[in-house]
């Protein structure tokens, strides 16, 4: 079969590597225009874009894609992942396949944009990856295949962005050869248990100290590696990048306040419990991730027990 391939980040770059890698004919790959660097620097090319030029294949970038666009691939089937553009019903039909989405939630839960975010933030205890042929709704087509990733609280969005593409080429690659052997058995996606995952919009990842240990450590691991969490320290807008649950009834303070420092991290009190951050980035210097140790040694006039983490300035 001849595949086109659709992707934009590393989450749709680590799913076409692994489709080289088992020897599929990607007979071209389109992804997003470049975009523009932070602070007006020069375009960024996308992580599939990367990828494809790495592996010199056939390349194209359009603003919309068109029916035009797939002519000169004369590809069965376009594989889309991530790919950040909602496709024309003529796309759609165009291959002789037509069109199959790798989605990281187990649908119809959590269709849209940030499936797995928003099932960190909702504690789920299970997620997964659905291949389904796409229609003209949004992750409402029918399921190919289904691969399940059970949750913890040691998970970040950064961990599941790494390990769910091992699962989506699993499925794909089945898919594949169910499609070459005509013996697909598509399955129909209910209306029941649907949900809608929105796109993450920076302000969210604002910390909420107000609320329990256990919301904002979902919060901390659910915005991990993008947009991170983030709060303020007198002025100083500080990341969090890692962080644990703590549950010694004796460490109370108000929201936000810092309860201790030590080699193990910040413990600071929350609406309910308390939380110990183990890694956090101050606009300061070079910028680096700091954890407990580094605190106490460089920048214990700034962060001590009682100063008070707030969500705004």
């Amino acid at each position: 079969m001849k595949i086109l391939f659709a992707g934009t980040p590393v989450f749709a770059a680590s799913h076409l590597s692994g489709l080289l890698n088992l020897g599929v004919n990607i007979t071209g790959v389109i992804t997003q225009p470049d975009k523009p660097g932070k602070r007006g620097k020069k375009p960024i090319a996308s992580e599939v874009k990367k990828l494809a030029l790495e592996h010199e294949l056939p390349l194209i970038q359009p603003e919309k894609l068109k029916t035009s666009d797939l002519e000169p691939f004369d590809a069965d089937v376009l594989i889309v992942v991530a790919y950040g553009q909602i496709l024309r019903q003529a796309v759609l039909d165009y291959p002789k396949y037509g069109c199959i989405n790798v989605h990281g939630s187990l649908l119809p839960r959590w269709r849209g944009a940030a499936p797995i975010q928003r099932a960190i933030l909702e504690g789920d205890s299970e997620t997964g990856i659905c291949i389904i042929q796409m229609d003209k709704g949004l992750d409402t087509g029918n399921i190919l295949a289904r691969r399940v990733q059970k949750l913890d609280q040691k998970f970040c969005s950064a961990d599941l962005i790494e390990s769910m593409p091992e699962l989506g080429i699993e499925a794909l690659a089945e898919v594949l050869d169910q499609m070459d052997k005509n013996t697909l058995s598509p399955i129909i996606q209910t209306e029941d248990g649907a949900c809608y995952a929105h796109k993450i919009e920076k302000k969210e990842a604002n910390c909420p100290w107000q609320l329990s240990n256990v919301q904002i450590h979902r919060i901390i691991r659910a915005f991990n590696p993008e947009p991170i969490c983030f709060t303020y320290l007198t002025d100083l807008r500080v990341k969090i990048y890692e962080a644990s649950l703590h549950f010694d009834s004796s460490a109370k303070g108000e929201p936000g306040e810092i309860l201790d420092v030590s080699k193990n991290g910040i413990l600071v009190a929350c609406g309910e419990g308390s939380i110990l951050l183990k890694r956090i980035q101050l606009p300061l210097g070079k910028g680096s991730i700091l954890n407990g140790s580094d605190i106490l040694n460089a920048r214990s006039d700034l962060v001590f027990v009682g100063a008070i983490f707030r969500s705004n300035v």
